[in-house]
């Protein structure tokens, strides 16, 4: 059953056409209906992909869906770090900057014992896949930006089952928002790992080590920023913009 709504108002609050809304019917006899606005909406969007507004001190705006998919639960592409296009395998072997081994990186090193050295700690946008392939100023996200949005003071993060899809909702204290992270699991060999337990997002930092990257680890229990994912892995990329 579908209905319109014109003019109307929910807890004084003009229906918009820019949201959606849960009609939750209390009684199957009258039309008594109680009206839950969704947080799940773009507020904006940047080169014609939606983002939302989380209402984070720095202003950063995070992206509706992964990089590579259309929807909030779509798990979209997997990429190396550095890399800009999916792939069949993932390994060492068929890293783009690598040379012969593993301690023979050719970019993004800042100890000569894993390669050679440039002291570059942050991917340049011509090795960024959300720049790269959204366009516009979207971008990976930094360690430090990644940092506020696991902070609890600004979301709160819930492990939830979304359309059939397991992830987390990451809501705002500040404005109520949310977006969805979905368990897309990564990809070693050609093999796809953790589909539905478990997933990765890779930032656009370097790892305090100087060999890996940085990534963001989500599991039903547990919310971390670690800094041990191998380059060479498939990992998923949530994009966000200013």
């Amino acid at each position: 059953v579908y209905y319109s709504f014109v003019n109307w108002t929910v807890n004084g609050e003009e229906v918009s056409t820019k949201a959606t809304y849960t009609v939750i019917v209390t009684s199957d006899i009258e039309f008594k209906a109680n009206f839950v606005k969704n947080s799940y909406y773009p507020t904006g969007k940047e080169n014609g992909k939606d983002l939302v507004d989380l209402g984070l001190p720095s202003g950063l705006k995070w992206a509706t869906c992964n990089v590579g998919a259309t929807t909030p639960e779509g798990y979209g592409d997997h990429f190396a770090w550095g890399e800009t296009e999916p792939k069949d395998y993932y390994d060492w072997s068929s890293y783009k900057y690598y040379n012969g081994s593993s301690s023979r990186l050719t970019k993004y090193c800042i100890l000569s014992d894993f390669g050679t050295v440039d002291n570059k700690t942050t991917l340049e946008l011509t090795d960024d896949a959300a720049r790269v392939n959204w366009g516009g100023k979207w971008r990976m996200p930094t360690k430090a930006e990644q940092d506020e949005l696991i902070n609890r003071n600004n979301c709160t993060w819930t492990w939830i089952t979304q359309n059939g899809v397991n992830g987390y909702k990451v809501t705002s204290k500040k404005n109520g928002n949310s977006i969805f992270l979905p368990a897309a699991g990564f990809r070693i060999n050609s093999d796809l790992y953790a589909v539905s337990s478990l997933c990765f997002y890779w930032l656009s930092s370097l790892a305090s080590n100087g060999y890996d990257a940085y990534i963001v680890c989500l599991t039903p229990s547990l919310v971390d920023l670690g800094d041990n994912g191998s380059r060479y892995s498939g990992i998923s990329v949530r994009a966000v913009c200013k």
